[in-house]
């Protein structure tokens, strides 16, 4: 196994992201978020666009999954979408490129094959980190030839509006079938749950709003208070 995954296998990757609408956005902001994650014990950290991944490298040595979140007027990928987000994370120092790797079609037409063949070309030495929302997403990914299968997407595609919380049996299937590291990302939102991730097989676990958005955070500790209010 390749030493950089080795260093994940079995621990908490954080994801320090803040889009530009929420309170923590900044790049000075995710760093320190980083150190806060690594002095927590993280083993890596997931981050979102080069500024972002440049500050963050600069303050940690731990292993960083880049992504660039872009939105395309003619798709509805948004996660790292093309080569040229690739290639501004790649030059940013990440150390795993992260990627929507569903099957939907992705800007200019491309399809995510070709997308794939074109990045392994440009950047060879890269490891890819496919954000999939089903079982067929992520044993196709397998067969291009990615590193890393993450569960990102379950329940934010059309074709899985339905699910609500983090997708056990989308986590389960690959571990069986995938033959290659499966991450569990996607509303891990408590300790507990990671846990079991990692019980039921996970390479690793990746936790993001649970930790790093205290405006979400706050609005589950004011639900639950007003509940009991509305119950006395």
């Amino acid at each position: 196994m390749n030493p950089l995954l080795k260093n994940l296998e079995g621990g908490l990757i954080v994801s320090c992201q803040a889009l530009e609408d929420e309170p923590l956005f900044g790049s000075m902001i995710m760093s320190k978020m980083a150190i806060a994650a690594r002095e927590g014990g993280a083993v890596g950290i997931r981050a979102n666009s080069p500024a972002d991944i440049r500050a963050i490298k600069q303050v940690i040595d731990l292993p960083v999954i880049g992504l660039y979140k872009k939105n395309y007027q003619d798709s509805e990928v948004y996660i790292t979408p093309t080569s040229k987000e690739v290639e501004e994370v790649v030059e940013a120092g990440a150390d795993i490129v992260a990627f929507d790797a569903t099957f939907r079609e992705r800007p200019g037409g491309q399809v995510l094959d070709e997308f794939v063949k074109e990045i392994k070309s440009k950047f060879p030495s890269v490891l890819l980190m496919a954000d999939i929302s089903t079982i067929e997403e992520g044993l196709h990914a397998v067969e291009l030839g990615c590193d890393l299968i993450s569960t990102t997407l379950a329940g934010y595609t059309e074709d899985t509006d339905h699910i609500t919380g983090f997708d056990k049996t989308l986590l389960s299937a690959l571990v069986e079938k995938a033959g290659c590291p499966i991450v569990a990302e996607g509303r891990v939102n408590t300790p507990e749950l990671a846990a079991e991730c990692i019980r039921a097989g996970a390479f690793a676990v990746v936790v993001g709003s649970a930790i790093t958005r205290p405006q979400e955070i706050t609005k589950q500790f004011v639900k639950e208070i007003e509940i009991t209010r509305k119950m006395e």
